[in-house]
């Protein structure tokens, strides 16, 4: 199974941007930070054309589940959405959250969390790439 859910879509970066946070709120989960890495890198005086936020996205109560389980896991959490553009692209994608635990936990409690926040972050996803603001 490919590590990576990445959708294109038609928008245009800043529009991706704005529909991936309502989204994320829409579907229960909170935005608790966006790393804008493609303006950082340019304040350091890089070279980089392409424009790329990463949102940190957590549900408390998946979140509280995982942690409960194991405190280790504090390092793969929150979520992580990334909207960016590649080649003219605008693209939303994640990390498989299924896939990545399966590589940090054998618990199939923490695989049945980490289903359901996969469901939903997709969701999130999809939702953000075809939602409609106007």
């Amino acid at each position: 199974m490919n590590p990576y859910f990445i959708v294109d879509t038609d928008k245009l970066f800043e529009q991706a941007s704005d529909d991936l946070q309502v989204a994320v709120t829409a579907n229960g989960f909170g935005v608790l930070a966006v790393l804008d890495l493609g303006e950082s890198l340019r304040s350091k005086g890089i070279n980089f054309t392409e424009d790329c936020r990463v949102f940190e996205v957590c549900n408390p109560q998946q979140a509280a589940k995982v942690l409960m389980s194991n405190m280790k896991l504090t390092m793969a959490l929150p979520c992580r959405i990334s909207v960016y553009t590649e080649a003219g692209q605008t693209r939303i994608g994640m990390i498989r959250p299924e896939g990545m635990l399966l590589n940090l936990s054998s618990e199939p409690d923490l695989m049945e969390v980490a289903g359901e926040v996969e469901s939903s972050a997709t969701a999130i996803i999809q939702a953000a790439a075809s939602l409609s603001t106007g």
